[in-house]
């Protein structure tokens, strides 16, 4: 079974449906570099104004998804610049993934298959969870750091490290964390659904109060680049350099985002493919995920 056949089987999907975060809303929007991206990275896609497309997402209304805190992981994926100077970025709430290889993220996802009762066999995930207590680290982060009621309110980090190459062509690990702006004081409507989350994010849209800076978190010597399910050691206290800020300005129809499929693999020269085993299989499920739901 393949990990998009088993990411559907365990969240009870269609055959069509997104494997991952199947409910969402398709964004416009801007992006503004800063003064400072050059000094990060040469790509023109994060250097230069553009126009923005994007996905909010969660994956909420589904019984035996795998978030098993309801609405708690959401996702936010992005588009900056166009045409060969195009960039994708993928990034969700928590700053770790939930498996560590391909391997991995399969047995996971076959430990937890409904059975006959259409309920996983709670027996058979407690013993994988205990052979592979870092498959938890992910729940565990949401539960103790449950996000606000808001997508817009949202921090969302993506957790694999991207080599990043400057204008003076110095080349330094970097993680993107995506922080909400000028968010803190108004209140949410009640997200504890889709719908309630949906309502809230476009009440903001219509008031023109959603934008986001995207930073780029610097590596320190010996951090770790491979494993995707832990956090770079005293990561919240890393540098952090501001690349510069989206402005989400209206909905987009759900095909708009359907076709473009927000490929982790579209880098803009000057941002590098991660080495880790998880971001190569993650380029090629997407592939396949979009092919099978047209």
């Amino acid at each position: 079974m393949s990990l998009v056949e088993a990411l559907r089987a365990v969240a009870g999907l269609p055959p069509k449906a997104r494997a991952s975060f199947c409910w969402g809303r398709c964004v416009r929007g801007t992006y503004a570099p800063s003064d400072q991206a050059k000094e990060i990275t040469r790509s023109r896609s994060f250097t230069m104004p553009s126009r923005v497309l994007a996905r909010f997402s969660a994956d909420c209304d589904s019984p035996n998804a795998v978030d098993t805190h309801g609405c708690s992981l959401r996702g936010f994926s992005f588009r900056l610049g166009s045409g060969l100077q195009r960039s994708e970025i993928l990034t969700h709430s928590a700053p770790v993934h939930f498996a560590r290889t391909p391997d991995q993220m399969l047995a996971f996802l076959q430990a937890r298959m409904p059975g006959p009762d259409g309920k996983p066999d709670m027996a058979q995930v407690a013993a994988f969870s205990a052979a592979n207590p870092e498959t938890l680290r992910q729940a565990s982060y949401l539960a103790a750091n449950p996000p606000p009621p808001s997508l817009a309110c949202t921090t969302y980090w993506g957790v694999h490290a991207f080599p990043a190459t400057n204008a003076g062509g110095e080349t330094r690990f970097i993680k993107f964390k995506v922080v909400p702006v000028g968010q803190e004081g108004r209140p949410a409507e009640d997200a504890a659904t889709a719908t309630g989350l949906l309502r809230d994010l476009e009440s903001r849209i219509a008031a023109r109060d959603v934008r986001f800076s995207v930073m780029a978190l610097l590596d320190r010597p010996g951090d770790p680049v491979m494993d995707v399910t832990i956090r770079w050691p005293d990561e919240d206290g890393h540098e952090a350099v501001r690349l510069g800020t989206i402005v989400i300005t209206g909905t987009e129809s759900s095909e708009a985002c359907g076709a473009a499929a927000f490929n982790p693999a579209n880098l803009a020269e000057g941002i590098g493919h991660p080495p880790d085993e998880m971001f190569a299989v993650r380029c090629t499920a997407y592939v396949i995920s979009q092919t099978r739901r047209r």
